[in-house]
């Protein structure tokens, strides 16, 4: 096995360690970290996915498979930075005010970096002004908000109407997510796309950029 399918299959195993230590090893033997990323991180996390699709892996074991890759992606970051990886487009994602949840949102955000994206993670309990002030400024493609709560789904309608208060609206798509969200909240909140889960957030996120 090389080193680069050793790497895929530390991602897929959600062995975080071995996936570290074998970053540092495909570094040390001259491996560019852009091929690092896409030849071997990103098609571990791809593959977990596609598992977590079929149902043959759990939440638990997506989560270990993603903190692995994000640990990967640690030891080549310096190096990626040095790199010119074009980027498939700019999200800006945060759970909305209220809800400190941040799990969900975490692993979204890595499978949306995962994919390319030049992503900016705002955290969770982000103020509805704090929000639309960021896109005005980083001016994202998409903008991605999770909701965990019946209660602070609300906000999702309040953040749209005052990007579209902000004349912001027209300028970024929005895709929301969270166990109390469904596909006839997000068209009754006026958002452009719906997700369930990490996976179908970035197809949908690929989708909208066709748009």
């Amino acid at each position: 096995m090389g080193i680069k399918d050793e790497i895929r299959q530390k991602v897929i195993d959600g062995d975080i360690p071995g996936t570290k230590e074998a970053v540092q090893k495909a570094v040390e033997s001259g491996i560019p970290a852009a091929e690092i990323l896409l030849e071997a991180l990103v098609p571990g996390i791809q593959e977990v996915g596609r598992l977590f699709e079929a149902e043959e892996y759990f939440l638990t074991e997506m989560m270990m498979a993603a903190e692995a890759m994000k640990q990967g992606v640690a030891e080549i970051q310096p190096l990626l930075a040095s790199t010119d990886i074009k980027s498939n487009g700019k999200v800006i994602i945060a759970s909305v005010a209220g809800d400190v949840h941040d799990i969900g949102k975490n692993l979204v955000a890595l499978m949306i970096q995962s994919a390319g994206f030049d992503l900016e993670d705002m955290g969770v309990d982000v103020a509805t002004e704090k929000i639309v002030e960021a896109v005005k400024t980083s001016a994202p493609d998409v903008l991605a908000l999770s909701a965990l709560l019946t209660t602070t789904r609300l906000e999702i309608p309040n953040i749209i109407n005052s990007l579209k208060d902000a004349g912001l609206r027209d300028k970024v798509k929005v895709i929301i997510g969270g166990a109390p969200i469904s596909q006839d909240f997000a068209k009754e909140s006026g958002a452009d796309a719906y997700a369930p889960d990490a996976m179908q957030a970035v197809k949908a996120i690929q989708s909208l950029m066709e748009t």
